[in-house]
C-alpha cells in the first residue's frame, strides 16, 4: 500500500506546524524578558499598541492585535488592575469602550526598550532575512484575512 495518498496529511508537509511551533518558541523566549516587566506576551503587544496610540476603542485595539473582545476584556482588566490602562465609555457613543494608557503604563515603555534587542539575539536571522520573513508572514496573514 502506497503512502503517497497520505502525503498531504503528514506533519512534515504542513506549513501550519512550523508556524505554530515557531510562534510558541518565540513567545517562550520572550517570557524571561517580559517577566521583568510583569507582562504576558499578549499584554506586551497590547501595551506596544497603547504606547503608540495612547487611546483607542477596544474594537480598534482588537483589530490591530487580531484579538476578539473575549480575549481582550480579561487582559485589559488585568492591565487596569496594574495601573497601566484605564477603560471608560466613550462620551460620544456609550457603546464604545475606550482604553487609555496611564502615566504608569507610559513609564513602562522605557523599561521595555531592551526587549527587542534581547529577542533579536535569540532569533538566528540577519536583518535582511528577518525583513523577508516579516513580509512573507504578512502576505500569509493578508491572504487569510480576505
Amino acid at each position: 500500500m502506497s503512502n503517497d495518498k497520505y502525503a498531504s496529511i503528514r506533519l512534515e508537509n504542513q506549513l501550519c506546524f512550523p508556524l505554530y511551533a515557531c510562534s510558541k518558541e518565540i513567545i517562550r523566549k520572550y517570557k524571561p524578558f517580559l517577566d521583568k516587566l510583569d507582562l504576558t506576551y499578549t499584554q506586551y503587544i497590547t501595551m506596544m499598541v497603547l504606547w503608540e496610540e495612547q487611546e483607542l476603542s477596544v474594537k480598534e485595539l482588537g483589530n490591530k492585535l487580531m484579538l476578539d473582545s473575549g480575549t481582550l476584556t480579561p487582559l485589559l482588566k488585568k492591565l487596569e488592575r496594574k495601573g497601566y490602562v484605564t477603560r471608560a465609555r466613550s462620551s460620544a457613543d456609550e457603546r464604545n469602550l475606550i482604553v487609555s494608557i496611564t502615566p504608569v503604563g507610559m513609564a513602562l515603555r522605557d523599561q521595555a526598550l531592551s526587549v527587542p534587542a534581547c529577542m533579536s539575539k535569540c532569533v538566528n536571522l540577519n536583518p535582511e532575512e528577518a525583513a523577508q520573513l516579516y513580509a512573507l508572514l504578512h502576505k500569509v496573514i493578508d491572504g487569510l484575512s480576505e
